[in-house]
């Protein structure tokens, strides 16, 4: 053999995504024999629903899974516009709507379409670490705004506004509710929002994947105020969907040729088994709406045990499925916090510098998605370790 092994690119010298080298670790304990309460990756504990299932084995009976078109099945995303509809009284014709291969594929789409390299995009700081992670590798410049109990933990025209004038942005993407903190932006504030965006000239991005997981309050989407934002949707979450890579978007009708071009060469189509399990998820709320009363208790077991364990000061829970939770008291490397806490007591939880570069040595964060016995027992576990 000759030659020299390649070396890595420039843009794959992006952060680590952290909770997945967590999981990994967790993953590495259990092989060793050791008992792990997984608080760390934000999945459902929850199967798919019976009725996706159910529609995943027709699929498989009729012996033909094939490609679909690049935006995906017409009566999957007919079934998605109707949504809309019955949801938020939100017309959306099914042209505008594009099947992905999970909402990672879908803000890969709307990164390149929307922006070229050099882009400014502006975030919420803490957030979802992958935006700030697949930006830089696409070549755009990630504009990181601290928010705080003084904007409920969410970006506000006045923020957006000032980074602006700094130097210009061309986008800004937002996520209610949000991860990690929970927290949900209020009708209001998220139309003021999409209006001082509108303003300014900037592609606005909505992630909307935990809509349908609000506990206290109202998500409204951003197409309620805005033909122009792009929103971002998953079956992974509210319909337990995770590893079925399921995903849509909604675009301005600028954006949907652009889009459908990118996932031609990209990936062909998302998933045709998944794209027709996921029209049966629609119907099972039922089902969905007792797992979401799970995470409803399990919810209040953490703000009821949390703070007295020591963990108190943590954001507004108004949805997902998560607790941010300061660890101050304990640490300031919630990261070294986190490998003792996985090691001494055998519960996972993601650090807070996955969120936020900056202040998320303070924090960690808990998922809850689990079963209320799973959520419980990690409780105790942590209780019993830091007494």
């Amino acid at each position: 053999m000759t030659g020299s092994p390649p070396s890595a690119s420039r843009r794959s010298a992006i952060e680590p995504f952290i909770v997945m080298d967590v999981m990994r670790a967790a993953i590495d304990r259990e092989q060793s024999g050791g008992r792990v309460v997984h608080m760390e990756v934000g999945q459902p504990g929850a199967p798919a629903p019976r009725a996706v299932i159910e529609a995943a084995r027709a699929a498989l009976a009729d012996g033909r899974i094939a490609y679909t078109e690049a935006l995906g099945l017409r009566r999957l995303r007919g079934r998605i516009a109707r949504y809309y509809g019955d949801a938020h009284g939100v017309e959306v014709p099914l042209e505008r709507i594009a099947v992905t291969t999970g909402s990672s594929a879908g803000f890969n789409l709307a990164f390149l379409a929307a922006f070229d390299p050099g882009d400014r995009i502006a975030l919420a700081a803490p957030g979802y670490p992958a935006y700030r992670n697949l930006l830089s590798a696409l070549g755009l410049e990630v504009v990181e705004i601290p928010v705080d109990a003084g904007s409920r933990y969410a970006l506000t025209p006045t923020m957006l506004e000032n980074a602006h004038a700094q130097k210009p942005l061309a986008g800004v993407l937002i996520a209610s509710p949000a991860n990690p903190s929970g927290t949900v932006m209020t009708p209001e504030a998220l139309a003021a929002l999409v209006a001082a965006a509108g303003d300014l000239g900037l592609v606005f991005i909505s992630d909307e994947i935990y809509h349908r997981l609000v506990y206290a309050g109202a998500a409204a989407t951003a197409l309620q105020f805005s033909d122009n934002a792009i929103v971002v949707n998953s079956f992974s979450k509210y319909y337990c969907m995770t590893g079925w890579r399921i995903g849509w978007m909604v675009l301005p009708e600028t954006l949907v040729r652009p889009v459908e071009r990118i996932a031609q060469n990209l990936y062909i189509s998302a998933p045709d088994i998944s794209q027709k399990a996921a029209i049966a998820a629609f119907d099972a709320t039922e089902e969905l709406e007792t797992v979401k009363a799970g995470y409803a208790a399990n919810r209040a077991l953490l703000l009821d045990r949390l703070p007295a364990i020591g963990f108190d000061g943590h954001l507004p829970v108004d949805g997902a499925f998560y607790v941010y939770a300061p660890v101050r008291r304990f640490s300031n490397d919630s990261v070294a916090f986190c490998r003792r806490m996985l090691a001494e007591a055998g519960v996972a939880a993601t650090p807070g510098p996955d969120f936020d570069t900056q202040r998320g040595h303070g924090y960690l964060r808990f998922c809850f998605a689990g079963t209320q016995a799973e959520v419980a027992e990690g409780v105790e576990r942590l209780s019993d370790w830091l007494r």
